[in-house]
């Protein structure tokens, strides 16, 4: 009750204006369209009442009510991106270390900062946002939706998974003395048959889906190594599809990996570890990788990797090597940086890192639209400009197709029909 009467204490009165449908009608005459699947030249979209109305060539557009037309010469007008892999509730461990801010710093704290991260992402094309779990935050994130959707803040439609599952003693803040019992551990922990009463309980707490760490750094030499059996997986899979809800699992090893996908997850987060053997697993069985490129490189940054003059580390060379495989075997890909690691804002990292490591621009434009909202079971509503979608849209400046790092030139982002930023 303190935090939400903190939050709407704080914003209301700044950013009300955020969860009102708009009708206003819209004419958009950008100079290209990327559709969330393919680029058009000379089209033009309509907006009316927060949904498209028109997605075609200028000389085929319908006649109908007054409409404010929108010029944007040089630019492309696309959906709004959907960061795939982020946590709201983190900031750069440059500036504080992940066991302080799970350790030290209060809720409170916590959810102020999060609500600027949510504005930052939206102001940076980002209208759906796909949060991989709170890290010590408890349940914070379902009041921050909650915050978003009634307009009482500005940010992305939110997908949450609130407290992680993790296998006992496999998580948590490292350097302490084991008398002590931490008091926050930063995910949920769980073992065998009870499993299922904690995914019912996030379920109950609000969770749209369900995330598992497969394995961790928890080897005895601090080496990732699988946490759970596959059947323990399994039930935490089948008790979440029960309810209509997908698993997703954290995983860097390939036996880590292999688990997870037999058992049924929707999605391997992360996947350095993986092997031929693995991309073939995945395929047999549909399932699709978040690389979270962007994430790993910036910790070697804050380890004291400077690009321009030393020698790229192994894991950054790992990395390149799996991403590459993934792309050449086939595997979908969703676009997600793992943002909270590096600064919230900066989301576009990932995907100038996809176009790097090998991924065509095209179908990185694609991941980060209409894949990510297939994968998100979010198609119906969002990720693609089509007729009776959700009118959540981006103007950036420039061709994407011909530089990736054109997404960072925002020039306008509307959601539900609302223009919420414009340069």
């Amino acid at each position: 009750m303190k935090i939400n009467l903190f939050l709407i204490l704080m914003l209301q009165s700044c950013f009300l204006s955020y969860g009102q449908q708009n009708t206003t009608s819209y004419v958009l005459k950008p100079d290209q369209v990327f559709d969330g699947v393919e680029m058009h030249k000379n089209w033009v979209v309509v907006v009316d009442n927060g949904l498209i109305k028109y997605a075609g060539p200028g000389n085929k557009l319908p006649t109908g009510n007054a409409v404010e037309i929108l010029d944007l010469p040089g630019t492309t007008l696309m959906p709004g991106m959907i960061e795939g892999h982020g946590h709201l509730f983190l900031h750069p461990y440059n500036e504080t270390s992940w066991n302080d801010q799970v350790l030290k710093e209060p809720e409170a704290l916590r959810v102020a900062r999060a609500t600027v991260h949510a504005r930052e992402t939206l102001e940076a094309g980002f209208t759906t946002f796909r949060d991989l779990g709170t890290e010590g935050a408890g349940y914070t994130d379902y009041g921050l939706k909650m915050a978003i959707a009634e307009g009482i803040i500005p940010g992305p439609r939110l997908i949450i998974s609130s407290k992680a599952i993790v296998a006992t003693g496999s998580y948590g803040p490292k350097g302490f003395s084991p008398d002590f019992d931490l008091p926050l551990l930063g995910a949920e922990p769980a073992d065998g048959n009870d499993l299922a009463r904690v995914v019912r309980t996030q379920i109950a707490k609000g969770a749209d889906f369900i995330k598992v760490y497969a394995d961790y750094r928890w080897g005895p030499h601090g080496e990732a190594m699988p946490t759970f059996s596959i059947d323990e997986l399994k039930l935490i899979v089948e008790t979440a599809r029960s309810s209509g809800r997908a698993t997703v699992a954290h995983a860097a090893t390939a036996e880590g990996m292999r688990r997870a996908i037999l058992a049924g997850v929707e999605m391997i987060e992360h996947g350095d570890g993986a092997t031929t053997e693995t991309y073939e697993l995945m395929k047999q069985h549909n399932v699709a990788l978040c690389p979270t490129l962007a994430a790993g490189y910036s910790i070697m940054l804050y380890n004291g990797y400077n690009p321009q003059t030393d020698p790229e580390p192994e894991r950054i060379s790992r990395k390149k090597e799996s991403f590459k495989a993934a792309v050449d075997a086939g595997i979908t890909i969703s676009a997600g940086g793992d943002v909270g690691v590096f600064s919230h804002g900066d989301n576009v990292l990932e995907l100038e890192m996809m176009v790097a490591y090998g991924m065509k621009p095209l179908a990185v434009l694609t991941s980060v639209t209409s894949v990510n909202a297939s994968l998100f079971h979010l198609d119906q509503e969002v990720g693609s400009i089509q007729i009776g979608k959700i009118a959540d849209l981006v103007v950036v400046k420039g061709d994407p197709l011909k530089d990736i790092s054109t997404l960072r030139k925002v020039m306008m982002v509307m959601q539900n029909g609302n223009i919420v930023f414009q340069k």
